[in-house]
C-alpha cells in the first residue's frame, strides 16, 4: 500500500532519489546515474531490511529537513552531516526508528561529502527505464526528474526494524588525502612519458567545480604528446579525461556517454565509493594497478556485500 512517509520541509543542497543506476541505455546517450557512493546506499538498505538496490535519498554537503508522516525505520550512511531527530543527534551506520511527526534534520558536515538515507520499504516513485534514479541532466527519474523541493511528499511502504548496525571494521574512513587506484590507458600514446609520470607521481586537488557529472582536479599540468583531442569515444564510470589544459577530470555517475578528450586512466570500481565522499579541496593521488587486480577487488567487494545481505535476512 502506497503510504506518505516524509514531508520535505527543506530540500537541502541537491537531495535526490537514487538507486544503483540505469543500465543498458548508453547507446542512446543516457547516463547510468545512480548513487555516487553505492556502498553507503547498499549498506543502508541492508540495515533497514530492503533489497540492496532499493532507492534512497542522496544528500550532498547540506542535508534536507524531513518530517515523518509514519513510524518508519531509516539508516543514515556515508558522509556525517550530524543527523538529528527532533534536535537529538542520532548515529550513522545503524537502523533507527523515526516516529510520525518527528523531524529529521542535519547539521555540521564532519566528514565525507554525501549522506544516504535508506528508508524501510523504499521510496515509491515510478520506474523510468528500469530505475528510480534521478538523472538531473536528463530531467528524468526520481521525483519529476529533479532534486527534492520544499513541500514535496515522499511515499513508500513503511515498516520498522530496530537495532541493526554495521561492524565498525566495515565503516569507511573519509580523509582529506586520498589515493585512488587506476588502470592506465587507453590513450597513453596521447601523453608524453613526462606527462604519464606527472599523473602517477603528483598530487591534485578536487575543485569546487565538481558535481555528479565529474570531479575537476587542479594540479601540475599533464603533458600531451600532441593534441588532447581524439575521435569521440565511449566513456566508462571513473574515466579520467585530460583536456588541453592538462588538468584531469574524473567522470562519475552522470558522466556523458561519449567524449572527445584523451583518457589517461580509469579509477577502479572498488575505489569509486571513497572518491564519491571526497569534498572539494581533498588531495588526490593516483596509483596504477593491473586490470586483473581491479577485477579481483571488485569481485571481493560484491561478495562481501552479498554475504552481509544473506546474514541480515
Amino acid at each position: 500500500m502506497r503510504t506518505p512517509i516524509f514531508k520535505v520541509l527543506k530540500p537541502g543542497l541537491q537531495t535526490t532519489v537514487q538507486d544503483l543506476g540505469r543500465y543498458g541505455f548508453r547507446e542512446f546517450g543516457l547516463s547510468p546515474s545512480g548513487a555516487m557512493d553505492p556502498y553507503s546506499l547498499q549498506i543502508g538498505n541492508l540495515l533497514v531490511g530492503n533489497n540492496l538496490g532499493e532507492a534512497g535519498l542522496e544528500a550532498p554537503l547540506i542535508g534536507p529537513v524531513l518530517m515523518a508522516l509514519h513510524d518508519i525505520s531509516i539508516a543514515i550512511c556515508g558522509g556525517n552531516q550530524t543527523p538529528q531527530i527532533n534536535g537529538q543527534e542520532v548515529p550513522l551506520w545503524k537502523s533507527i526508528v523515526i516516529k510520525k511527526g518527528q523531524i529529521l534534520s542535519f547539521g555540521e558536515l564532519k566528514e565525507g561529502a554525501r549522506t544516504y538515507i535508506s528508508i524501510a520499504g523504499g521510496i515509491d516513485v515510478p520506474l523510468v527505464l528500469n530505475s528510480k534514479s534521478t538523472y538531473l541532466t536528463g530531467k528524468l527519474g526520481g521525483i519529476e526528474g529533479g532534486a527534492l523541493k520544499e513541500g514535496d511528499t515522499l511515499f513508500g511502504n513503511p515498516f520498522t526494524r530496530r537495532n541493526r548496525f554495521l561492524n565498525t571494521q566495515l565503516i569507511p574512513k573519509y580523509t582529506k588525502q586520498l589515493t585512488v587506484r587506476v588502470i592506465v590507458g587507453p590513450h597513453t600514446s596521447k601523453f608524453t612519458t613526462a606527462g604519464l609520470e606527472t599523473f602517477l607521481n603528483e598530487e591534485y586537488s578536487i575543485s569546487s567545480r565538481s558535481n555528479r557529472m565529474g570531479y575537476q582536479l587542479t594540479g601540475p599540468k599533464i603533458e600531451h604528446s600532441s593534441t588532447a583531442d581524439i575521435i569521440s569515444d565511449a566513456i566508462p564510470l571513473g574515466g579520467i579525461q585530460v583536456p588541453s589544459s592538462g588538468q584531469p577530470i574524473i567522470l562519475l555517475a552522470e558522466h556523458q556517454t561519449t567524449g572527445g578528450y584523451s583518457r589517461i586512466g580509469t579509477v577502479i570500481s572498488a575505489d569509486i565509493p571513497l572518491l564519491a565522499q571526497a569534498q572539494p579541496g581533498t588531495k588526490v593521488r593516483f596509483k596504477e594497478i593491473s586490470l586483473q587486480s581491479a577485477q579481483d577487488l571488485l569481485i571481493d567487494s560484491r561478495r562481501r556485500l552479498k554475504s552481509l545481505y544473506r546474514l541480515s535476512r
